[in-house]
């Protein structure tokens, strides 16, 4: 079994490009993260945290199967596998970790640095909308959109007023949600599942995403995995990712 947390604003809908290139291989699960689509809270107004998202895929994963699991968790969905691999390292087997979104694998200056800019993305959102913090978003990210790499032939993802709302989540509570993150990092040096930091072949060396998995793969003692695209790959090339992903889950611990 294969689990996908996703990034961003994405649904269970958004890793289906990568997961139909996975399903002959793998019992593919993918999720709407709280707060997303389906996945609707009692008081929308509450705050969440990425602690609360990982013990969400950890029941998930209860009620699917009593065996350890792989995942592959990207950007924020990475940062729930790192939560999980720490609480309940019986549940994931491998987790390959891509670019995970978590300031407390960074150095303090580095660190309060980049929580300044997530903090000031909520500003911009609030002040000025959706369309100008995803700019800001990109940029901090290192993503071109002027210049986009991507395969063909992928299933569109217009920018319905569902995924105006998911994003809408994202940035106004799981920004503030990996601003205030507590990640164990202790018992994440000493989980027993394989942890695999990941990046994106074309994301830039010196932006906050490729630091965290810099700075995990040294925590680890481990090398980084590159991938194909940047900080969504899994999303911009699901073809040449997911043949990367299976090489990467099969390939032994060295």
């Amino acid at each position: 079994m294969l689990v996908i947390s996703q990034s961003g604003e994405g649904d269970a809908g958004r890793s289906a490009d990568l997961a139909a290139q996975l399903t002959g291989d793998y019992t593919v699960v993918t999720y709407d993260r709280r707060g997303l689509s389906r996945s609707t809270l009692e008081n929308p107004g509450q705050e969440v945290t990425l602690a609360e998202h990982a013990e969400d895929v950890h029941h998930l994963l209860a009620a699917l199967t009593d065996e350890p699991v792989l995942m592959l968790g990207c950007s924020l969905g990475a940062v729930i596998g790192m939560h999980l691999a720490a609480r309940h390292p019986d549940q994931i087997g491998t987790l390959v970790a891509h670019e995970p979104v978590a300031p407390r694998l960074l150095p303090a200056a580095e660190r309060v640095r980049h929580q300044q800019e997530l903090a000031e993305i909520q500003h911009i959102h609030r002040r000025d909308g959706l369309g100008a913090a995803l700019r800001v978003i990109a940029e901090v990210l290192g993503i071109d959109p002027a210049n986009p790499d991507v395969e063909g032939d992928l299933t569109p993802q217009p920018m319905t007023p569902q995924r105006i709302a998911n994003f809408g989540f994202f940035v106004e509570h799981d920004f503030t949600a990996v601003i205030a993150d507590t990640l164990p990092m202790a018992a994440l040096k000493d989980t027993t599942t394989r942890i695999i930091p990941a990046v994106g072949r074309i994301t830039p060396r010196d932006v906050f995403d490729y630091r965290c998995a810099q700075e995990l793969a040294d925590l680890l003692g481990t090398r980084i995995a590159e991938f194909p695209g940047g900080h969504n790959g899994n999303t911009t090339h699901p073809r040449a990712y997911a043949s990367r992903l299976r090489e990467t889950l099969q390939t032994p611990t060295r």
